[in-house]
Formats: C-alpha cells, sequence, structure tokens
C-alpha cells in the first residue's frame, strides 16, 4: 500500500493547485480525485479495524467505481476506461484471498455487463469526442493501464520475494533451534519408522542421523522396551498424547564399549494440515499412514537417581527390620538366662530358709554359670559383629593344621549331637596339608556351621563335616539331614538377627548371628560361602578357603560380607556360643 499511500499524498497536494488553475472541477474530476486519494481512507479502515481482507474489497469497488464514471461519460463498453476493468481483479490478487480475488472478478464482469447494457440500448450520454481524440484517449487507457498492470505484477512479485525470505528465514530459525536443542525431535510412521531426526541424536546416541532413519532407531530400542516403544508410536497415532520411557544403545562409551542410556518419548499425532503439507509431494494422504511427532529426552541421570534412592530406601527398610528383629531377639536371649540368673542366686542367697543341701546349690551354681556363659557368648557375638560392620575386626594368619581344628571342634560338639539324637560324623584325609589364616576365625567357623546343622536336624538325622583340598582351596563341607529352607527365605538368609521360618515364632534358640559372622571371616580370609538346600532334605554348606591367606587390607564391613554368592543356594546359620581364645 505505501506505492498508493505517496500516489494518494501527492494527489492531495497536487488537488488544490488543479482547482487554482481549472477552476471549478466536473464530477469526473471529483471522481478521479477521489479515487487517488482513497488509499489514505483504506489504511485508516486497516489500521481500525485490522481487516485486511475489507480493505481489499473497497479498493475493488474504488477502483471499479471510478472505472464505470470515466467510461459511462466517454463511450461505456468502447471507452478507453473499459480495459481498466481487467485490473480490478489483478489488484485484489495482491490480497492472496481466494475470496476477495472471486469478488473482484465478479465485479468487474458486473460493470463490463452495466456498460455493456447500457451501450445497447443508448443510455449514455453523447460522446462529443472526434474519432482521433477516441484513438488517442484508448491509447492513453491501454498504456496507463498496462503500466498500473506492470506495477501489480511488480509489486506482487516484491510480495512473493519477501514471503519466501521469510519463510527461509523461519524455516532457518527452527533448523537452528533442532541443531542446538539437547533434545531430540522425530518424525515416525505408526510402525516405528523413522522419516526426520535432529541432529541433537548424534551426541546423545554416538551415531549419524542418517542411520537412525528407517528402523535404526528401532534397533537399538532396547529388546524389553521395543513393545512399549511400539505402543506409545501406535497409540499417538491414533490421536492420543503418549509417554513411555526406554533404554537406546549408545555407541561409542569408554574404549569402544556399547552401552545402554535411558530416555524419555513424549509423542503425539502430526496435525493433519501439516501432515498434508510435508506430505502433498509423496502423496502421504491416506488415513492408515498417520505420522506421529516425538521428543526424545536424555534421563540417565535421572533414572540413576531414582535408583539410587530405591537402594536407599530398601537399606532403610532393611536397617528397621534389622533393629526390630534385634529387640525381638534380645528380649528371648538376655531374658531367658538374666531370668535363671536372678532366680537361682536369690535361692542360694535363702538357703538357710530353703533348707538347701550342697547338691542342689551345687546344681544352682551350675545353672548360673550356664546361663553367665550363654549371657557371655550372645555379647561376644554382638560385639563381634559390631566389629565387622565397622570393618575394625582382624584376622591373624600363622600356619596350622585344619584337620586338627576341624576334628577337635566335632569332639566338642560331640555331646550335644547326641543329646539331640544326631549322629556327627567328621570325614577329613589324615593327609590334609597344613594352611595359612587364623585358626582361631577358622574353629569359629567350624562350630557355627556344625553347632546349627546340629540344632536344626531332627532326631535320628545325621551331620557330616567334611574337609578336602581343591587346588589352592581348602573346601569345608557341613552338610545334614534336617528340615532344609523354604525358598522364600533365601533372600534374607545371612542377615543379622535372622533365622530362617518365622522370627518371632522361634523354635531355637540363638541370636541369629551366625551365618553373618561366618560370612565375615571367610571373607576377611579372601574365600566364600555357598548354600544348598531343599525342603526336607537337609542342608549342605560349602566353605572355600585360600590355602595360603595374607592378612586383607581393610575395607568397607559391607564389601567384606557381600563376598558371598547368593544365587539359588540356600542356609540356616545360628550363633552358639563363641570360642574362646583358650580354646
Amino acid at each position: 500500500m505505501a506505492p498508493r499511500l505517496l500516489g494518494s499524498l501527492a494527489a492531495f497536494a497536487a488537488f488544490p493547485i488543479y482547482l487554482a488553475m481549472r477552476g471549478a472541477p466536473s464530477a469526473l474530476e471529483v471522481a478521479a480525485f477521489a479515487w487517488l486519494i482513497a488509499p489514505i481512507l483504506l489504511s485508516w479502515f486497516l489500521s481500525r479495524t485490522g481487516r485486511y481482507e475489507g480493505a481489499h474489497v473497497l479498493s475493488s469497488l474504488a477502483l471499479a467505481g471510478l472505472i464505470m464514471a470515466v467510461a459511462v461519460t466517454t463511450g461505456g463498453i468502447e471507452s478507453f476506461a473499459a480495459i481498466w476493468l481487467v485490473v480490478v481483479p489483478l489488484e485484489a490478487a495482491l490480497s492472496a484471498s481466494r475470496r476477495v480475488a472471486a469478488f473482484a472478478s465478479a465485479l468487474a464482469l458486473s460493470c463490463a455487463a452495466v456498460l455493456i447494457l447500457l451501450t445497447q440500448f443508448d443510455l449514455l450520454p453523447l460522446d462529443q469526442a472526434s474519432s482521433a481524440q477516441r484513438g488517442l484517449f484508448m491509447a492513453f487507457g491501454i498504456a496507463s493501464a498496462t503500466l498500473y498492470a506492470a506495477g501489480l505484477a511488480f509489486g506482487a512479485e516484491s510480495l512473493a520475494r519477501t514471503s519466501v525470505a521469510l519463510l527461509s528465514r523461519e524455516e532457518e530459525r527452527y533448523r537452528l533451534l533442532a541443531r542446538n536443542m539437547s533434545d531430540v525431535i522425530s518424525r515416525h510412521r505408526r510402525n516405528g519408522a523413522v522419516q526426520f531426526i535432529s541432529p541433537a541424536a548424534e551426541p546423545m546416541l554416538g551415531a549419524p542421523a542418517a542411520q537412525l532413519l528407517g528402523h535404526g532407531l528401532f534397533d537399538r530400542v532396547h529388546v524389553a522396551d521395543r513393545p512399549a516403544y511400539l505402543t506409545a508410536l501406535s497409540d499417538a497415532a491414533r490421536g492420543q498424547v503418549r509417554s513411555v520411557e526406554f533404554r537406546l544403545r549408545r555407541d561409542g562409551g569408554e574404549g569402544g564399549r556399547v552401552d545402554f542410556i535411558w530416555v524419555e518419548l513424549r509423542c503425539r499425532p502430526l496435525e493433519q494440515d501439516a501432515r498434508q503439507d510435508t506430505c502433498q509431494d509423496t502423496r502421504h494422504d491416506k488415513s492408515d499412514e498417520l505420522e506421529v511427532v516425538a521428543v526424545m529426552r536424555d534421563v540417565t541421570d535421572r533414572k540413576m537417581q531414582e535408583q539410587a534412592l530405591d537402594q536407599a530406601r530398601s537399606a532403610a527398610e532393611a536397617a528397621d527390620a534389622a533393629k526390630t528383629r534385634f529387640l525381638a531377639t534380645m528380649s528371648h536371649e538376655l531374658r531367658t538366662p538374666l531370668n535363671a540368673i536372678i532366680g537361682f542366686s536369690e535361692m542360694i542367697a535363702q538357703e538357710q530358709s530353703l533348707m538347701l543341701d550342697a547338691a542342689r546349690r551345687k546344681e544352682y551354681a551350675q545353672l548360673i554359670n550356664d546361663s553367665g556363659q550363654h549371657l557371655l557368648s550372645v555379647v561376644n557375638g554382638i560385639l563381634d559383629m559390631s566389629k565387622m560392620e565397622a570393618g575394625n575386626f582382624e584376622i591373624a594368619p600363622e600356619p596350622f593344621a585344619p584337620r586338627a581344628g576341624l576334628v577337635h571342634c566335632c569332639n566338642l560338639l560331640a555331646l550335644k549331637a547326641r543329646e539331640n539324637g544326631v549322629d556327627l560324623v567328621t570325614d577329613a584325609p589324615q593327609d590334609l596339608p597344613g594352611m595359612t589364616g587364623d585358626p582361631r576365625a577358622f574353629k569359629q567357623i567350624v562350630l557355627n556351621l556344625v553347632s546349627n546343622a546340629i540344632k536344626f536336624t531332627e532326631r535320628g538325622g545325621k551331620v557330616t563335616a567334611a574337609a578336602s583340598v581343591a587346588g589352592s582351596q581348602l573346601l569345608l563341607r557341613i552338610s545334614d539331614t534336617g528340615v532344609g529352607i523354604a525358598p522364600d527365605d533365601l533372600k534374607r538368609i545371612g542377615a543379622p538377627f535372622f533365622q530362617a521360618g518365622k522370627t518371632y515364632q522361634r523354635r531355637h534358640e540363638g541370636t541369629g548371628l551366625g551365618l553373618s559372622i561366618v560370612k565375615s571371616l571367610v571373607g576377611l580370609h579372601g574365600g566364600d560361602v555357598t548354600v544348598q538346600s531343599k525342603v526336607g532334605e537337609g542342608t549342605v554348606v560349602t566353605v572355600r578357603l585360600p590355602l595360603l591367606c595374607a592378612p586383607p587390607i581393610a575395607k568397607p564391613a559391607e564389601n567384606k560380607i557381600a563376598t558371598l554368592t547368593p544365587a539359588p543356594r540356600n542356609e540356616v546359620l545360628d550363633q552358639p556360643a563363641l570360642v574362646k581364645k583358650s580354646a
């Protein structure tokens, strides 16, 4: 509208001069000047209402009105001004609106029809111009219409060039965003095939974007996550907004290692109008080939934090359960011997009134001693376990004969086995080689394992303690025909203060520290413990110890205890009386 406004301002400025030189203008001259200054009024209308198409319609009406006024006074359809009716739809084409162009075309045809009718029925005023003047006017009309049409053509070309430049600038802005944003933008078919993916995928996955087109991205999805990935895209293709988290294979890790990262994919259907615009060249306009636009983001750090929180929560819950088990265990293990000590000591203190003889006093003293020894073993077990968990428990390796230690421990527990009606068998070859380790810790391991095997074996059962050598390791195998372990207790076996079965309905005495101490002592020697068990058939505990044990470097307690390999093996161990150094 800028050229039109300049022309309007020039005509508006020249109008007073024209009046001074010509005098009173004719109606035709007034119409011409009105058309010339019409763009000023149209600009005011457009600025006030913002109706761009309405301004073009008014402009077409103004131009058509001027043409009709000139043509009616200069010969009708044969007037030089009639050729300007062709310019009316051309000017309306600048609006880029089909409705405005159609209105302008209909308006021009209507004006031409009116001029034809007026000419046919001799309703036009008499034209006083000569033939020479008519030819001159016709040449002027054609030339002026041509020049105005040329101006419109240049304006249309400038408008198109500006539109292309703006579109290119907008596309370049989006390309710049796609290249520099960390999130990956992609366009998919319903079957997951990638049609476009932004360059941000290259640093995320360590592969060129061209390799991810088609099914290249799908091939990198973890096998277990592919159903969720395809389901999300399929739902999005049906008009739903979906979000899914899955694992993607990433190349170029440390040392060429291939690993997986967690990504979050948010997908939604591509708008129908946009889809038709992008697919009009390839004719992808079938409803069964709807496309999906998706945004992917690396959420590996967030998943790691969630896993760390889950582990911390699990550790807190395990600590709370251990505290509960500790309190439940100690309430039994401490109260029972303390009640015996207090009760029998009071009876001895009142021996005169109760008239106790020497044999009865000796019996009570023995019961007090046994209860005190039991309390000492409980306290020693708790203290030793605390040292091991704190990493302050140290072993003193020295050469010793493992066969002699195994036989000695079995001899100590032979009486207990007979009292329980259990057959205790020792199987150790005479030529069993010596080893370097802590002999006290070795005896503690054997006593815990054999004592627990006897405890959880029914009367008439059998417990076997065997030792052998396999390469550079000593194999200690404790087997029984006891009650075995239920599968539900497998994951918890070995936790401090835990006994298989219902913890609060304890059938056997003990603190539940036996296996925890065994695992820690074996770990300090650089060995490992494996357990096999079946309910109703018994349990087999295998301990592997190196024949040559060097003093280990102090490590956190959880690392030492974790040397036990869980897997499908079971164990039921408890803590008997700890072996004194004098043993």
